[in-house]
């Protein structure tokens, strides 16, 4: 197994991060780590939800909704030949109420899922680094409030 993690407080409450979050089909607006993501069913995400997501570097890759708990956070899969790649997208409200932690994981699982990680584990870093910054200016800039959800 290999895995990825990033965390950052974002100054903004929970229902906003989640409606930036969960409208992963505008992702490509606020991370250069996303070409497109395209659920295969209707918005909005929910469990089993799939998605097709395009990234620079990668090939499209389908993705499944595993876990989500609306307002806290989802976790989705992507298989391969011998890999497992589980992302999980998470929040929690900070004790004073006006910020979040929003943690970012990537796993790989599989019998060459750890292989495939190491290999990519640059790009993966990088990728996590874009994804977790740019959903904290989105959240804390006015375009928080016209995402979906």
């Amino acid at each position: 197994m290999r895995e990825f993690t990033k965390s950052i407080e974002i100054a903004s409450p929970p229902g906003r991060i989640w409606a930036v979050m969960s409208d992963v089909e505008r992702w490509h607006e606020w991370t250069p780590s996303i070409t497109s993501v395209v659920l295969t069913d209707k918005p909005p995400l929910r469990l089993g939800s799939q998605a097709v997501i395009k990234q620079p570097k990668f090939p499209a890759a389908k993705w499944r909704v595993t876990e989500l708990v609306p307002g806290r956070g989802f976790v989705w899969i992507s298989t391969g030949p011998g890999i497992v790649v589980s992302g999980s997208h998470q929040i929690a409200a900070n004790a004073t109420g006006g910020s979040c932690t929003v943690t970012l994981r990537l796993q790989f699982t599989g019998l060459l899922g750890g292989l495939f990680g190491g290999l990519t584990a640059g790009i993966n870093q990088r990728y996590l680094t874009m994804e977790i910054e740019g959903l904290r200016n989105r959240c804390e800039s006015g375009d928080a409030g016209e995402a979906g959800g």
